[in-house]
């Protein structure tokens, strides 16, 4: 991947955002069925989660999955560059550093967003991952912080960091409040402010800029990428997920693919969950909890999400739940 050219083959042209509880390795299997070029992100995993706990728990992934960032929490530049030092030796083609995410329980281990207030710290993190990998280290953060709307906030704090070696910087159009919201109210009550994010590429025309924060259309999506680098997708393309089926024609100039089908992803996701099974004991639950938005808006779809949703049926082969979770299609047809 080379941040000096954004083409439109670029895995920052499209991404799925980070999740906490939602982008796990299984998420990504399913988001990778559908769309080929768009760039998958792991849930963040803090440096003290790999420097004390299960590393292969938390880095291991399917080879399928790429291109796919992993995305780490913390603010000391030598933990950072261990595990920063992991991820490359996993596998991963990029490592981003979370400097937006406003909950206590980040702000508690004085990371996330409120690094924000400290951009020196952000850029001595950065180049203390740069110096020891050859993958892209790229930074997520916010417009602001609290009640700071003033551009130069954010100005000074890209322009600080992108001097210690990052290239690439993800935007979450929105200030983050360290008190008072909920990380879902977060999420939906700053407002968005798309023209800071446009300001900063005027700005910084030789950085990679892409922008997130409540597009839900292509329409949206386009608009955006007239005038930035990259798009980051989040609650949307989770709960709507058939919507990345259409992205790559869309955005990357691949020909329709008329076998792409909700039944075809569907089967392959089935597969999986046996696979997973054999292999790592996975419960057929834990997975399918990823794929309940695929009929989205579809006839039958409601007893179907049911069927895949049903705990009691855990027992079940997975082949055998999906045959009973097409009763209710054929039934709607």
């Amino acid at each position: 991947m080379n941040p000096e050219n954004p083409s439109s083959s670029s895995p920052w042209r499209l991404s799925v955002a980070p999740m906490m509880d939602w982008t796990d390795r299984h998420c990504r299997h399913l988001h990778r069925l559908l769309s080929r070029h768009a760039l998958l992100y792991t849930e963040m995993v803090t440096t003290g989660a790999l420097i004390h706990g299960d590393v292969a728990r938390h880095l291991r992934f399917n080879t399928e999955e790429h291109p796919v960032a992993l995305q780490l929490g913390g603010s000391e530049p030598a933990d950072l560059a261990h595990c920063a030092r992991l991820g490359e030796q996993w596998g991963y083609d990029e490592i981003n550093l979370n400097c937006g995410c406003p909950s206590e329980r980040v702000q508690r281990g004085a990371f996330g967003a409120c690094l924000m207030n400290e951009p020196q710290l952000v850029a001595d993190c950065v180049k203390a991952m740069v110096d020891v990998v050859k993958v892209p280290v790229t930074v997520k953060h916010r417009i602001g912080i609290d009640k700071t709307e003033s551009y130069e906030f954010v100005r000074d704090f890209v322009g600080t960091v992108s001097e210690a070696g990052c290239r690439v910087f993800i935007v979450h159009a929105r200030n983050a409040w360290l008190q008072g919201l909920s990380p879902k109210e977060n999420r939906e009550v700053p407002p968005l402010r798309y023209e800071l994010v446009h300001r900063l590429k005027r700005e910084f025309p030789g950085l990679t800029i892409a922008i997130n924060g409540g597009f839900t259309t292509g329409v949206q999506v386009a608009e955006q990428l007239g005038q930035l680098d990259g798009v980051m997708l989040g609650r949307e393309a989770y709960h709507n997920p058939w919507w990345l089926a259409s992205w790559d024609a869309a955005f990357f100039g691949e020909p329709e693919d008329p076998s792409l089908t909700r039944e075809w992803v569907e089967e392959r996701m089935t597969e999986y969950m046996v696979r997973e099974a054999a292999e790592h004991g996975t419960p057929w639950s834990s997975i399918a909890r990823h794929m309940l938005g695929l009929r989205h808006g579809m006839a039958g779809s409601r007893r179907w999400r049911q069927v895949w949703s049903d705990h009691r049926l855990k027992g079940m082969h997975p082949c055998d739940v999906m045959a009973l979770a097409h009763e209710p299609l054929r039934d709607a047809a």
